[in-house]
């Protein structure tokens, strides 16, 4: 045993404590009688982790450890108390996701993990929570809290074209304001076009397959320990449905009857613990890439068209107009989601764009005079 591990031992034993402390602290300040009642659990756990770790001090000699919680750990507390709970629920939600796999590095560790992950959540769940009472069956037939929509798609949609037009209405822009010829200036708009559209669908494969791959391999993670754990995942399952606002004992009659089928087990606990919809798995890379391609290409042939027909200023003046129209609607569409008025951020997205290519062609007059 190094002195290493000892110090290893030493950090996750304070960890766990100050976890132990923070869920008690939230349990004490809670009024709702289902949540006070999960905090408690949670601390509950914590502090069964920090017994592990005491013991395997203990073993090495160390027989009482020294705590003192931590300055995080003490500011939360104190403003759980002085606000409430809900106050500092998304700092510890996020703390707890990004902590939730620290132990995956640790071999001797390996039985803590997946109740660190299923934790992280678990807060996660409490932390979207409105707190009111809901059904099993209302459970069953909600959206998991991690999962995007509609909206998110034609943001996606919208910022794939937005890209795709900005960038090279600003190049078509700086080539032309260098006096560069019509012909130059479709090639090279044409080149862009092609350039940022294959980039664009490249890094959404990559992307997507990377997710893909991640996806895959937790959850095959989360089918080994239903076989191997399963009283721990269903365990795991009640806290979370008891984190929505079920209280503890219909949380854990349902979460009883879900892992009787291991598959709806394996479906549940992918979407409720880890964040994943095992039909998608992160989606399909190659719908993606060509989404992507094509979203890129459509918003970038914009400042391109005119000079298939017309050449010099006339080329410039419609290939300004119709990017201007393009940016216009544009920031009509994310008026949809932005909350703010059509005719606002379709003049915003006006001005910043043309701001953008006003530059560019500044500096393509500026290096075009140089060069010559």
């Amino acid at each position: 045993m190094s002195d290493n591990d000892i110090e290893r031992y030493r950090r996750n034993f304070q960890d766990e404590r100050d976890g132990a402390s923070l869920y008690a602290a939230l349990a004490a300040a809670e009024r709702d009688p289902v949540r006070k009642d999960l905090f408690m659990q949670l601390s509950q756990a914590e502090a069964g982790h920090a017994e592990v770790w005491r013991a395997r001090l203990a073993a090495r000699g160390i027989a009482d450890p020294a705590y003192v919680p931590s300055l995080r750990t003490r500011l939360l507390m104190r403003l759980a108390r002085r606000f409430g709970p809900r106050f500092v629920l998304p700092s510890v939600a996020a703390a707890e996701f990004a902590d939730r796999d620290k132990y995956a590095g640790q071999a001797d560790a390996a039985a803590l993990s997946s109740e660190e992950r299923g934790h992280a959540a678990v807060v996660q769940a409490a932390a979207g929570s409105r707190g009111r009472g809901v059904s099993g069956g209302e459970i069953a037939r909600a959206e998991p809290w991690h999962r995007g929509g509609s909206g998110n798609d034609l943001r996606a949609a919208v910022l794939g074209a937005n890209d795709g037009l900005v960038s090279n209405f600003c190049l078509v822009m700086g080539v032309a304001g260098a006096g560069t010829g019509g012909r130059e200036i479709l090639l090279t708009g044409l080149a862009g076009l092609a350039a940022g559209a294959c980039s664009m669908a490249l890094g959404e494969w990559l992307s997507v397959t990377n997710a893909r791959e991640l996806a895959e391999t937790q959850i095959a993670r989360e089918r080994e320990e239903i076989e191997q754990t399963p009283a721990a995942e269903q365990k795991e399952l009640a806290l979370i449905f008891q984190a929505k606002g079920i209280d503890r004992a219909d949380a854990q009659r349902i979460a009883a009857e879900i892992m009787r089928d291991k598959d709806v087990a394996l479906d549940t606990l992918a979407r409720e613990e880890l964040g994943i919809d095992p039909a998608e798995r992160g989606g399909n890379p190659w719908r993606a890439a060509i989404t992507s391609f094509a979203l890129f290409a459509a918003g970038a042939i914009c400042p391109v068209l005119p000079f298939v027909w017309s050449r010099g200023a006339p080329a410039i003046a419609i290939s300004i107009a119709l990017s201007a129209a393009a940016l216009a609607a544009i920031g009509f569409v994310t008026s949809l989601f932005s909350g703010r008025t059509p005719l606002y951020s379709a003049l915003r997205q006006v001005l910043i764009g043309c701001a953008a290519a006003a530059v560019t062609y500044g500096a393509g007059m500026l290096f075009g005079v140089s060069l010559s």
